[in-house]
């Protein structure tokens, strides 16, 4: 299970570039009256463009929880790019968690695949029928301007064609544009690889 610890702040979405690339009418007192519903298809579109490739966009910090290691000597983490692990911690059945010592593991980044590796005697069993839990930062940057240009393009792209579409109720207006595929296609996880940590 992996939750986001926080919210995206309206403030770090580009509404207004997103105005600009929708050609919509400035200069008028109510220029901000659709800012809300932009703002939405934004996240909308930010969220689909992250699950389809596997990555988070803009920084923030996320708690990821799973039964056990797939690997002591090395775990991959769910999404990229992962700039830091704040907190690793094993939990027993009750949900009581023991923080493990940060000396115990590091993070080998990666934007594709970043892997939390165990140092020496490998990464620390929980406790039987316990858990593991694994907080972290991850993201290209606080700003939208930290994002690579084709992801920001394709976050743009698949905004627009939301809103476009706003009122569509048929699978074929409402599926994925090809120029957003196509943007995403070197994002996209390569499953084939992940398990191979080297």
């Amino acid at each position: 299970m992996l939750i986001e610890d926080e919210e995206i702040l309206a403030a770090t979405l580009p509404v207004e570039e997103f105005k600009t690339h929708l050609r919509l009418g400035r200069g008028f007192a109510n220029d901000t009256v659709q800012d809300a519903v932009l703002e939405s298809f934004l996240r909308a579109a930010l969220s689909s463009v992250e699950a389809r490739t596997g990555k988070v966009l803009l920084t923030r910090n996320l708690t990821w929880s799973f039964p056990h290691w797939t690997r002591r000597d090395g775990e991959p983490l769910p999404v990229g790019p992962v700039t830091a692990v704040t907190e690793v911690a094993l939990l027993d059945a009750n949900g009581d968690a023991t923080p493990v010592d940060p000396l115990l593991y590091r993070l080998e980044k990666d934007t594709h695949f970043p892997v939390l590796r165990g140092r020496s005697r490998g990464l620390p069993m929980p406790p039987a029928d316990g858990s593991v839990r694994v907080r972290f930062t991850g993201g290209f940057g606080p700003a939208w301007s930290d994002l690579p240009p084709d992801l920001a393009q394709a976050v743009m792209l698949l905004a627009a064609h939301y809103y476009e579409n706003r009122e569509a109720t048929a699978l074929g207006t409402g599926c994925m544009p090809f120029g957003v595929t196509s943007l995403l296609q070197r994002y996209r996880p390569m499953r084939l690889f992940r398990g191979d940590l080297g």
